[in-house]
């Protein structure tokens, strides 16, 4: 126990401290937590064998599970405050299409590039491994994007349809990894399960949603009863971890599987909490204040579970490199054109694709998966390849069109430390300079 409680403290000490250098270089703090991790996984300081220093084995690494899922966890119900009825009613069927157009592009351009690959070289990878690989293909980040969001402060109309889209991302991403999974399963076994194509995403989508919306209008329900902020916080940090243990739970029903998805139950509690919720805003500031430390905790351990093994196997670098490109391409022409469908702004259009390219947690849970295909441990070792890659390239990215269409501001204060420099009142100022005219005005009243 003790040792594990050391290698948290070793994750978050060396993750904030090389945030540091990071800074200097202008990159996005997710990016030191992920390399932080890299050099305290097994493939680095690990290998020391020092205890305390490091994570020593994957195996190690997986252990810390629960402090990535419940990270994930409150991630997916911070994006979900992004759900208000204000903002739907605004941007919400732009979002939705924005949403489903760019997944099913880029799980078409994917398909069409790795099984073109497969006819030019059938050896290298198969046409259930392509189509898979596709399906994942349409899976963003949400950890990432909402990471950099919260360090920069960014506020304008593409962080605020960033933030509708990628939640969208998500589920349409499990409807296509899970028809496309059933469709190479058949592929490759000669024979097609309705239950698996269609009914068992479907049930997910609605008991996740179900879930989700029965645990937002709890927490509303009960946070009513207390009145103090610090009471009203631990509150909602416990019905947080409640929802995110609730999700793991999958059980059978006349031999239909039956489960949950963490994000969408997670989304769902925290859009249904903001919109019935008159303080929701205020309690969601402090409980992301409260978690920041859990999600730095999320990417160092992200980091070390990245399996550098995969860089030897020339095979997974090629398949990697094309899987990478194809789906930067599908990613922005499908955001583009669906931005335009929209009658979206040019800016907008220009940036959003390259915005939705961070891939992590759910790439890599549709990977486990995969993993079961005759060939699977390509397509798990191609995600981690490209994770690998678009987790370190991702964020600087995100940040960079952020920049470029103006909705990164300069932060208010430079260090903690030292308290901002108080802002010149108008109000005062004008008064200030309407103090001699005035003065005219009194003066020549009493010579009256």
């Amino acid at each position: 126990m003790e040792m594990y409680l050391i290698c948290l403290a070793s994750a978050l000490i060396g993750g904030l401290m090389l945030s540091r250098l990071t800074k200097l270089l202008n990159l996005p703090a997710v990016t030191a937590y992920l390399v932080a991790g890299l050099l305290l996984g097994p493939f680095a300081l690990g290998r020391l064998n020092i205890p305390g220093l490091g994570f020593q084995s994957l195996e190690q690494v997986e252990l810390m599970g629960i402090v990535t899922q419940t990270a994930l966890g409150f991630i997916a119900f911070t994006i979900g405050n992004e759900f208000r009825l204000s903002q739907l009613k605004s941007m919400g069927k732009s979002a939705i299409t924005i949403g489903i157009l760019q997944a099913v592009i880029t799980t078409l351009v994917v398909d069409a590039i790795l099984i073109g690959l497969h006819f030019c070289f059938p050896g290298v990878i198969s046409i259930p491994c392509a189509i898979t690989l596709g399906a994942i293909a349409s899976a963003t980040a949400p950890a990432a994007t909402l990471m950099v969001v919260r360090q920069y402060k960014a506020d304008g109309p593409l962080t605020r349809l960033l933030m509708l889209v990628v939640a969208i991302d998500d589920a349409v991403g499990l409807v296509l990894f899970s028809v496309s999974f059933g469709i190479a399963t058949a592929l490759a076994d000669g024979q097609v399960s309705v239950l698996g194509v269609v009914v068992e995403p479907i049930l997910e989508i609605l008991l996740s949603i179900g879930l989700g919306g029965l645990m937002g209008w709890l927490l509303n329900w009960v946070e009513q009863f207390f009145h103090s902020r610090s009471k009203r916080m631990t509150i909602s940090v416990a019905f947080v971890l409640l929802t995110v243990g609730l999700s793991s739970v999958s059980f059978e029903v006349s031999g239909v599987h039956c489960g949950f998805s963490l994000l969408l139950v997670c989304m769902m509690t925290g859009t249904v909490f903001c919109n019935i919720c008159a303080t929701s805003e205020e309690l969601m500031e402090r409980v992301d204040n409260w978690v920041m430390p859990l999600n730095v905790l999320f990417f160092v351990i992200s980091g070390a579970e990245l399996d550098l093994q995969v860089l030897a196997n020339p095979v997974t670098i090629l398949v990697g490199v094309v899987y990478i490109l194809a789906r930067s391409a599908g990613k922005w022409y499908g955001s583009a054109f669906s931005c335009r469908l929209t009658h979206q702004s040019k800016p907008i259009t220009d940036n959003l694709g390259i915005t939705l390219l961070p891939q992590a947690g759910v790439a890599l849970g549709m990977a486990l998966t995969a993993a079961t295909l005759a060939d699977g441990a390509l397509a798990r070792n191609v995600v981690l390849f490209a994770v690998l890659v678009y987790e370190l390239v991702g964020p600087a990215l995100t940040k960079r069109s952020l920049l470029a269409v103006g909705e990164i501001k300069p932060e208010g204060r430079t260090s903690a430390r030292r308290p901002n420099a108080a802002a010149p009142d108008p109000t005062e100022s004008a008064q200030r300079h309407a103090l001699p005219h005035n003065r005219r005005r009194v003066l020549q009243t009493v010579k009256k």
